[in-house]
């Protein structure tokens, strides 16, 4: 077995064995055998063939790990089976305390594995190690500032700001009075040009697309525009892509525009049984269309989208828009916008409107 392949186990090991501990404390009367199989497999990793074996059959060699409920269930039984009092209270302790203090279990999961992104979705938890290849943000986390007003700012040593404020709205907001919005510091705003119907893949102009962009733009508000994918194809998303480009054409847009890339949720959507590699090739044809029309292409999405729809290392080149409704924001890559709420409150803005933070200047 070579260096990497031991690693590789090894990571598979500490993954399933702290999933278990995590796990366990739902399933209190198999939590002592839980934490002691931990104890003892961790202490024991490199000669435990038993234990590899049993994980070598639940995992693949692939580079993404998937835990579902019942399969830590199948752990917990076991652990439970065999279990012991020894260490019990003080790991039980340092569990429990986080857990009930409000710390969620992704949290948990996600500060004892620092070396992965740690993903829920599907029902269950992916871990996916940090890559080497992928270019790092270098943002420091403590230098994003929620100000009184709850604007995000991001800021160096010296309490200079090196960001900007801006809202990316739609139909959904309504009419919206742009006078008042460039009033409130509003740097940028995306503009939803349209998107494609999640059953019949028909595509569609938001009705509010014209009100918007020259509402924005007689107010000196910097425009990016964004569309709703639901391409199942290459070829859909190059259509979609010259249909946004139809529709911009007369206006200034000086900040990206944006394939907006998210799940349905709906297992009758025409993207439902979309792969990776799919997923990827149409969002990658998408912005090589807008790029060679003369725009900076972008792709919007969350954890679920970068880490398990989109291939990371195949869209590496091109400039990312991250949402994450929580802090310090949690994503190793480079990327360029975060979009930290979706309830925030702006004058102008009828109800709620997503909040971003830009750390790049397009205006260059």
């Amino acid at each position: 077995m070579n260096v990497k392949s031991m690693r590789r186990n090894r990571r598979k090991q500490k993954i399933s064995l702290i999933t278990n501990i995590i796990f366990s404390l739902i399933t209190l009367s198999a939590l002592t055998g839980c934490i002691i199989l931990l104890l003892q497999n961790y202490s024991l990793r490199n000669r435990s063939q038993e234990a590899m074996s049993r994980i070598e059959e639940f995992e693949s060699i692939r580079e993404e790990f998937k835990y579902s409920q019942a399969d830590l269930d199948s752990y917990i039984q076991e652990a439970a089976a065999a279990g012991s009092t020894a260490g019990k209270e003080e790991v039980l302790g340092e569990l429990k305390q986080r857990i009930l203090g409000g710390e969620s279990t992704v949290a948990v999961f996600r500060s004892l594995f620092p070396e992965d992104v740690v993903v829920y979705a599907d029902g269950g938890y992916h871990f996916f190690p940090i890559s080497d290849s992928l270019k790092k943000h270098n943002y420091v986390y403590d230098n994003f500032v929620m100000q009184d007003d709850g604007e995000v700012v991001y800021m160096d040593d010296t309490q200079e700001i090196h960001s900007a404020k801006g809202i990316d709205v739609s139909r959904h907001q309504g009419e919206i009075d742009w006078d008042r919005v460039g009033g409130n510091d509003i740097s940028y705003a995306f503009i939803r040009a349209g998107y494609r119907g999640s059953s019949e893949g028909k595509l569609v102009e938001d009705e509010y697309f014209e009100d918007n962009i020259k509402g924005a733009l007689d107010n000196d508000i910097a425009v990016g525009i964004y569309f709703y994918t639901q391409a199942v194809t290459e070829k859909e998303a190059e259509e979609e892509a010259e249909f946004v480009l139809d529709l911009i054409e007369d206006y200034d847009i000086s900040y990206p525009v944006v394939l907006d890339l998210e799940e349905t949720g709906s297992d009758t959507a025409r993207t439902a049984e979309m792969t990776k590699e799919e997923y990827t090739k149409a969002a990658v044809a998408f912005c090589k269309t807008i790029q060679s029309a003369g725009y900076t292409p972008m792709i919007y999405g969350n954890l679920k989208t970068f880490m398990i729809m989109l291939d990371m290392e195949q869209i590496e080149e091109y400039d990312k828009w991250f949402a994450y409704y929580d802090t310090p924001v949690y994503f190793p890559y480079d990327f360029a916008i975060w979009q930290y709420s979706s309830r925030g409150s702006v004058g102008g803005v009828n109800g709620d409107v997503d909040l971003n933070v830009c750390m790049k200047d397009y205006l260059k």
